[in-house]
């Protein structure tokens, strides 16, 4: 179970605990400056777009929710740049999906910007108001050193933007900056930044991740890949590496039994109810098994992924 508890002696900052199975609480140290990840609980919870399936994502008021929630030490954001070079928070390339405009986002500038509503999805618990996305900007000011947080930069060109932005609030150490490339990931950790590598299922079959281990702060593996790749992963000797983007209870208790220390989850609110429970290599197999029979069934009515499908993050 996670709780927050309040700081003495700091005016309206708070921060996130762990509370283990025998009830300790072993808070987070703030100490005289923010919090950083190196602050972070041996297993992390983040919360994906600030919880997806539980808050509008990627909108200021979803991520204040989940920050007041308490159920990740982690909120996790997406980054757009704007034909003006500001940096806004929006995970599409295009506004249609999430806000009731249309087109592409770098298309926009800062004036534009302001004009941009967010269309909160009905399945969303509760009741939701329409409102702007973040700039970046936005967001480090409100919750950078309250809280770690992961940007995933969608657009490379940003990477000198946004080491910028963190060096000017003192936020290199508690922001991790993420990427499906490689080669960004470098670009990241030499720019002085943490860096963070996400891989998919259908690209952990033949990567070596001991190769990443000098620049990769936190691997970030798909859960649904198989158990040896998240093995290779686990022993790759990168420090930290995070299951993504668990939704039930079981997929969070299989990458945890199989060594993964993070959980990045559009569902935070829903597994820090749920208590982790033993999982098998037996359990794991016996599941394979079952989705290998119904996926031979399902060849002939069309429902087999395509290689194009595997390489995308939920």
């Amino acid at each position: 179970m996670v709780t927050r508890t309040a700081l003495t002696g700091i005016a309206g900052l708070t921060s996130l605990a762990l509370a283990g199975q025998g009830g300790a609480i072993a808070p987070l140290e703030w100490g005289a400056g923010p919090l950083t990840v190196s602050a972070l609980p041996r297993v992390v919870y983040t919360a994906h777009r600030g919880g997806a399936r539980e808050v509008p994502e990627n909108s200021m008021t979803g991520l204040m929710t989940a920050y007041e929630r308490g159920t990740a030490q982690v909120l996790d954001l997406d980054t757009r740049i704007l034909r003006d070079g500001t940096m806004v928070v929006m995970h599409d390339a295009t506004l249609n999906r999430t806000t009731y405009l249309g087109g592409p986002v770098d298309a926009l500038d800062r004036r534009d910007w302001q004009g941009v509503r967010l269309r909160p999805r009905d399945a969303l618990p509760g009741s939701w108001r329409s409102e702007r996305p973040p700039t970046l900007a936005e967001v480090l000011d409100r919750f950078g050193g309250r809280v770690v947080l992961m940007v995933e930069a969608k657009d490379p060109r940003s990477l000198r933007a946004i080491a910028a932005m963190l060096r000017e609030r003192g936020l290199t150490r508690s922001v991790l900056v993420n990427s499906n490339h490689p080669a960004v990931a470098l670009r990241t950790h030499r720019l002085g930044l943490l860096s963070q590598l996400w891989r998919s299922a259908y690209q952990m079959r033949t990567d070596r991740p001991a190769r990443w281990r000098p620049f990769v702060d936190v691997l970030d593996v798909d859960h649904k890949a198989r158990d040896r790749d998240l093995v290779r992963a686990v022993r790759s000797g990168i420090p930290r590496v995070w299951a993504h983007t668990v939704v039930t209870p079981a997929q969070r208790d299989r990458a945890l039994a199989l060594g993964c220390d993070g959980i990045i989850t559009d569902a935070p609110g829903r597994l820090a109810r749920a208590r982790v429970r033993a999982w098998s290599r037996r359990q794991g197999q016996r599941r394979g098994k079952d989705q290998g029979r119904h996926r031979s069934q399902g060849q002939g009515q069309g429902k087999s992924q395509g290689p194009g499908q595997r390489g995308a993050m939920p």
